[in-house]
């Protein structure tokens, strides 16, 4: 079995990871930025010319690229936000091979997705947001796609995964800015300036679907929140009934995580 923790920010996905790996004996966590078989956020996809250049053009981190790199195909994936730097250039650079965020057509985002879980043999791994969150992002904010565009596209997901052991653990959050305001306070400095929610706020405003529908600022993108939780649970009920749970955000008891 193979477990893909969902939620929205906030929802408390990261602490229910660590309870569901303490639970399941021999079971990995694949979280955020970490190399996954299945998810390309927070790395870089890169063929080889594009490879050698980065190399040359960050000497003084060759080797912790190197390290941070895995080979796939004819692409390489590169676990950028691992890499340690003071040089923000660097990460900058980066993020211009995600895949997510409208970079790449969407003809090829699907082949590239869809065959990475068609390659996919694992087994005993835990996946925090590796399903959902960044693929239903990147096709609201940045491809404007209505949600029956995006309930196609995970349909096609599920026979891309047919055969495969798996849960989708769905955090559902009663108060999305109660959420919210938690998360927004743990990713503050010791001053009390928050880091996290004015970079939140700002990919929201300047998205393309918040652009060219003249949204902007905390209630609209609490707004988008609400939206995007009712569109998971809607993949979670019509694209995934057999394969999914829903837990309330924060509410769910150790039984049930043993039961999963």
């Amino acid at each position: 079995m193979n477990y893909f923790i969902e939620g929205l920010q906030g929802s408390g996905k990261s602490t229910l990871v660590q309870k569901l790996s303490e639970a399941k004996a021999g079971y990995t966590a694949v979280r955020e930025g970490d190399y996954s078989p299945v998810e390309l956020a927070w790395c870089a996809y890169v063929d080889e010319a594009h490879y050698r250049n980065i190399i040359a053009k960050y000497p003084g981190l060759r080797t912790a690229i190197e390290e941070k790199t895995y080979p796939e195909g004819n692409h390489l994936i590169v676990c950028y936000t691992k890499v340690m730097t003071d040089d923000r250039a660097f990460y900058q650079d980066l993020e211009q091979y995600e895949i997510y965020n409208g970079r790449i057509p969407y003809d090829r985002f699907k082949d590239v997705a869809l065959s990475r879980y068609r390659n996919w043999n694992g087994d005993k791994t835990i996946f925090e947001c590796s399903l959902f969150q960044n693929t239903v992002e990147d096709m609201i904010l940045f491809r404007n796609m209505p949600d029956d565009g995006i309930l196609r596209h995970f349909r096609l997901v599920k026979e891309a995964l047919e055969g495969r052991d798996y849960r989708i653990v769905y955090l559902r959050s009663e108060s999305i800015e109660g959420n919210l305001a938690v998360i927004r306070k743990e990713r503050s400095d010791e001053a009390g300036n928050e880091l996290w929610f004015p970079m939140m706020q700002q990919y929201f405003d300047e998205s393309p679907f918040a652009k060219a529908h003249g949204l902007k600022g905390e209630a609209a993108l609490i707004d988008h929140f609400r939206h995007r939780q009712e569109l998971e649970l809607r993949l979670c009920e019509e694209i995934f009934p057999d394969k999914s749970t829903v837990f309330l955000s924060k509410q769910y008891t150790d039984e049930d995580i043993v039961h999963l």
